[in-house]
């Protein structure tokens, strides 16, 4: 399976329509050009890798380290950088990479960084039971019982009240419904972790069992007014040259004519 994989921003939702009518919602990614930085190899670093490159940052602004990095490219310094393993293909050092190196009907995994939201108790936090509220009791909303006798102390991985959210989470298999190179976005079932404007990275599906089922979706577009209103325009320049003695006033929402006979009335 070739592994392929891209950097974008994550706008927002929105959903789709079918041609046979079914309802998809979808996240909309925005995906400018990547640029690769690196590529890796068994022989030199031990391990296949392509190193992506996104968003410019000033020179002033970055280390000498990336200023130099980046030369190699033949590029500026990039804000944020990204490897994907086993990525194959005939990748060159300051190639570009665009929203077209997947395809309608792709099944992706796409990895990004979760909401944060503070201190949270192990309730909210790990989803467990909460206590009685009657008879007495006074344990609520506790974390319960932190261990057994013998130990004398919190065994690991036990899970406790803390900082929830901010973590690196990966949503698989989902369906790219839609991509569009000049406008420079993708269009992902379902939903993807981070906040709006966050930055995510698309990859091929490492656990893909999906086969691949591309939908067609609808696309509203507007009718131009334009060729309406060159007809009118032809249809009346035709009715002048049959009478030349019709005098045409054309305003910008009508077209009237009048003849020499009814301005004299």
């Amino acid at each position: 399976m070739e592994m392929k994989g891209i950097l974008g921003r994550k706008v927002g939702m929105t959903q789709v329509f079918t041609k046979e009518g079914k309802l998809i919602p979808v996240t909309v990614i925005r995906v400018p050009e990547n640029t690769v930085m690196q590529v890796k190899t068994v022989e030199t670093d031990g391990y296949n890798a392509v190193q992506l490159g996104v968003i410019d940052k000033k020179e002033k602004n970055a280390s000498r380290a990336s200023v130099g990095h980046a030369k190699k490219a033949n590029t500026t310094p990039k804000r944020f950088l990204k490897e994907i393993r086993d990525c194959e293909g005939n990748y060159q050092v300051g190639d570009k990479v665009s929203a077209l190196c997947f395809e309608v009907g792709d099944i992706v995994d796409v990895t990004g960084t979760s909401k944060g939201k503070g201190f949270a108790g192990s309730i909210k936090r790990h989803g467990q039971q909460r206590g009685p509220t009657t008879h007495g009791s006074n344990y609520h909303r506790g974390p319960g019982s932190l261990g057994t006798m013998l130990p004398k102390r919190v065994l690991k991985g036990k899970n406790l009240p803390g900082h929830m959210g901010a973590e690196t989470v990966t949503v698989q298999n989902l369906e790219i419904i839609e991509v569009n190179e000049k406008e420079e976005y993708i269009l992902v079932s379902g939903n993807v972790p981070g906040a709006k404007n966050s930055m995510v990275l698309i990859r091929s599906a490492a656990k893909n069992s999906v086969k691949k089922n591309p939908k067609e979706i609808i696309s509203y577009m507007e009718e131009p007014v334009v060729d309406e209103v060159e007809e009118v325009t032809e249809e009346v320049q035709e009715e002048v040259k049959e009478d030349p003695q019709t005098e045409t006033v054309v305003n910008e929402d009508t077209t009237e004519s009048e003849t020499t006979e009814e301005k004299a009335e």
